[in-house]
């Protein structure tokens, strides 16, 4: 007999387990389609509401990642060497506080703050922009998280690994010998293509300083840490309030007026000046000192009259009180370019007492 088209033939002692696994598929996609569509589940007379959690683009998978050794701290947590699918990778993790201080202002900040870095970290891709390779929203999910925070309650983001020390303790280990020029113009080139990078994505990082840069093997800096950077509003006046660090902070920011991303590029040049020099800014200042200086006396890095004439005028456009006559990082980036590293080889202290400095023209 011919058999019509399309028709499947089943062994008669199939027959029950087939129709049993018939069933469970059709629970499976009935359970499905209610946590798509959110609605209620009634089981034994008892309503249920379906909750959904919706899986981020950034969420890690938690069996792949095996956390090591602690390698740094921070105001609201610790970083440490860890594996992440067979890669080097630095676990930040945020101690968001206990439980029972769930409602409470600073844990709700964190929290924010967490989701506020990772949703601008993980959507950048530069080599200047250490690499985010992913995060988890509770350390609860992880197998071994007992000895990382105090309590569970932390969230974790995974950054690339990178060998090297902060920009800012690379600095401080070359005060007294400084740097050959040329290893200022690559330091400052790299920065400067950082923030172009961000600017162009509209990315505002709002906490610019040596201290958030990392270098890897090739000492080449990555920008790091985006707990306080945001999506630049197209309002300036919607941006306001004191966020950064003091000694970076443009004059806008500290007085609390409406800024924009030319607070980055204040610090840049605050920054600049601290590559070449080699040394901290304002040193000897206090808190309110140094607030009313640079925002009501222009006080400024003072920069040695050795530094090379193109270089002090890149600081100097930086670092503009107004923010508007300030140039673009895409610009900066074009005058540092153009500046040839023969002008000058850095600096070499004069003396061990003595806070000056003469010009070291090393071959």
């Amino acid at each position: 007999m011919a058999l019509e088209r399309d028709t499947v033939l089943v062994r008669a002692d199939m027959i029950n387990d087939l129709k049993r696994l018939d069933e469970e598929l059709s629970k499976h996609l009935s359970r499905v389609w209610m946590m798509k569509h959110n609605v209620h589940n009634i089981n034994n007379g008892v309503e249920t509401k379906v909750r959904i959690r919706v899986r981020e683009d950034w969420e890690i998978d938690v069996s792949k990642l095996v956390v090591k050794e602690k390698i740094g701290s921070g105001t609201f947590g610790s970083v440490h060497r860890g594996f992440y699918d067979g890669k080097d990778v630095a676990v930040k993790v945020l101690d968001l506080g206990e439980d029972d201080q769930m409602k409470n202002s600073k844990t709700a900040s964190r929290r924010s703050a967490f989701k506020q870095e990772v949703s601008v970290w993980h959507k950048l891709d530069h080599p200047n922009i250490a690499k985010m390779v992913g995060a988890t929203r509770n350390s609860q999910e992880l197998d071994n998280c007992e000895n990382l925070v105090p309590n569970k309650n932390a969230s974790c983001i995974l950054v690339e690994y990178l060998p090297g020390r902060t920009l800012k303790n690379y600095l401080v280990k070359s005060r007294r010998k400084k740097l050959a020029f040329n290893t200022v113009m690559q330091l400052a080139l790299d920065i400067a293509r950082g923030l172009s990078y961000l600017h162009s994505k509209k990315i505002v990082h709002m906490d610019v300083k040596t201290e958030n840069m990392l270098l890897d093997k090739d000492r080449t800096v990555k920008l790091t840490d985006f707990g306080v950077a945001r999506v630049e509003a197209s309002n300036a006046s919607d941006m306001t309030g004191q966020t950064g660090t003091l000694g970076y902070m443009a004059p806008e920011v500290i007085s609390g007026e409406p800024y924009d991303h030319k607070c980055d590029v204040y610090s840049f040049g605050i920054c600049l000046w601290e590559t070449y020099c080699c040394d901290m800014p304002y040193p000897d200042l206090n808190f309110s000192e140094l607030t009313s200086a640079v925002v009501y006396k222009n006080l400024r890095p003072e920069i040695p009259r050795c530094c090379p004439r193109e270089l002090a005028n890149v600081m100097k456009k930086c670092w503009d009180r107004d923010p508007k006559k300030r140039p673009e990082m895409r610009d900066v980036v074009g005058m540092l370019e153009a500046i040839h590293v023969s002008k000058g080889r850095g600096m070499v202290p004069l003396d061990r007492q003595s806070r000056g400095f003469f010009c070291c023209f090393r071959p």
